[in-house]
């Protein structure tokens, strides 16, 4: 018998599940007001590795900048975060 038939099966994997790299609201504290945070600053400061390419904001931690943020996703809380100091949350 083949050994593909002999171990079991386990799990589910999804091949369509996308993963994004996190990023929490707290870390956007480096840069300087009124910049504009991509995902090429977040790569050059270490932020993102190069492996994945989506990214998605969270509100934990505290921001006290008016920033433009782009990414790909953001949560709720960390969208009414950012627009509350009049920063920008753009999806793209």
């Amino acid at each position: 018998m083949p050994l593909s038939r002999r171990l079991p099966k386990r799990g589910f994997h999804n091949p369509f599940r996308q993963e994004y790299a996190v990023i929490n609201i707290g870390s956007l504290e480096r840069f300087e007001a009124g910049s504009v945070v991509d995902l090429d600053v977040f790569r050059q400061s270490g932020l993102v590795s190069g492996r994945k390419c989506k990214v998605k904001i969270l509100a934990k931690g505290e921001l006290t900048k008016a920033l433009t943020v782009r990414a790909h996703a953001f949560s709720a809380q960390a969208r009414e975060k950012i627009t509350a100091l009049g920063g920008t949350a753009e999806v793209g």
